[in-house]
């Protein structure tokens, strides 16, 4: 299914072609837009162009930080599985099968 979205952030429209769904497509709109603000009050930046380039790399930024976490969480996981195998084959060599 392909949906059409009116894009009409910093002075700029146009219309865009996603296969997602229309309300996707507007959920990750109001995200963006609440993006653009933040970066508009925590930069001061009211140039349109300057606005959206340094959303953009923020929210880059914090995709990179939450796929970190998310590895870093993923090796922890992992050990303790490890750590849990190991120790039910201790358990198993210990007191017989």
């Amino acid at each position: 299914m392909t949906n059409e979205l009116c894009l009409d952030i910093l002075g700029t429209s146009f219309t865009i072609t996603a296969d997602e769904d229309e309300e996707y497509l507007r959920k990750v709109l109001t995200q963006y837009r609440a993006a653009v603000e933040n970066t508009k009050n925590i930069s001061g930046i009211n140039e349109p162009l300057n606005v959206a380039v340094l959303t953009g790399f923020l929210l880059c930024d914090e995709i990179n930080k939450i796929k970190q976490q998310l590895e870093d969480e993923s090796i922890q996981i992992n050990e303790r599985t490890m750590n849990l195998i190991t120790a039910l084959d201790q358990a198993l060599e210990r007191y017989g099968e």
